[in-house]
């Protein structure tokens, strides 16, 4: 907790009387809404005491806050993962600033792998459930800190915002956005068919290296959240092929127009 304060004391300092009301994590190869973010101040996590550093090729490291649809927010363009070497505490220690810094709201996303064979590369996935299980730690072990110590997830992805997204879809008449579950893994290797068949067989549609501590923090502090997964490849067993990083960035690429269309949406509608 000291930690916590003493970060949000330097942030505030910086920031003068700017409050975030919307919380937004960029996940891999997404990092281009940033762009769309009239940025009023920005700092290199290496910067920011307690902070550590995104060390993956595709994520850049700073943290940022400006303005999206008129609104304030604040932006993490490139997050931290269990596989980096980082414990559960600070991987979800942006989230907790965030949440003293004032938000209101947390938006999130990731890129993931289909487990769903109705699924194709470059759709978008509303994440409308997880599966922690596979995760070898929690972010709430320990002394129990800015919220319930035993929190509820019977809802953990807002299904207020889940009915926006869906009607911002319709208006644009976007057919790739799906929905379905994701589970969380720590990587960093991919997963075997064998393992990849026993997660679609528990009810996993999409699977990735990210994404739920961040969300069990942000419930357990009653913060409602929006998360979509970016599908940059698929996983179904029975016609896996090789992954190439440079085609799931590429599909990424290609789908993150409409995510930054359905934030932008969102956020300029309200919570």
């Amino acid at each position: 907790m000291e930690k916590i304060t003493e970060t949000v004391e330097f942030l505030r300092a910086k920031i003068g009387s700017f409050v975030p009301q919307y919380g937004i994590v960029l996940g891999t190869g997404l990092g281009k809404l940033a762009e769309e973010i009239e940025i009023e101040f920005e700092f290199p996590y290496n910067e920011i005491p307690n902070f550590v550093e995104a060390t993956v090729e595709f994520h850049k490291s700073r943290l940022i806050f400006g303005k999206i649809s008129g609104k304030n927010v604040v932006c993490m363009q490139g997050r931290f993962h269990y596989y980096e070497g980082y414990s559960m505490a600070q991987i979800t220690f942006p989230i907790r600033v965030m949440k003293l810094l004032g938000i209101e709201c947390l938006l999130i996303s990731n890129a993931a792998g289909g487990l769903n064979p109705a699924f194709e590369e470059s759709d978008l996935m509303i994440i409308n459930d997880h599966i922690s299980q596979f995760l070898p730690s929690n972010p709430l072990l320990g002394a129990n800190i800015m919220g319930d110590r035993f929190p509820d997830m019977s809802e953990p992805y807002s299904l207020k915002l889940i009915e926006k997204a869906k009607k911002i879809a319709q208006k644009h008449s976007i057919s790739t956005l799906k929905e379905g579950v994701y589970v969380s893994v720590t990587g960093p290797q991919l997963e075997t068919k064998s393992e990849y068949r026993m997660m679609r067989m528990i009810g996993a549609d999409a699977v990735g290296m990210s994404t739920v501590p961040e969300v069990i923090v942000a419930r357990q502090m009653n913060i409602p959240v929006f998360g979509v997964s970016v599908i940059t490849d698929m996983c179904i067993p029975e016609t896996l092929q090789v992954a190439e990083i440079s085609k799931i960035i590429a599909n990424a690429a290609k789908a993150e127009p409409v995510m930054t269309l359905i934030f932008k949406e969102l956020i300029a509608e309200g919570i």
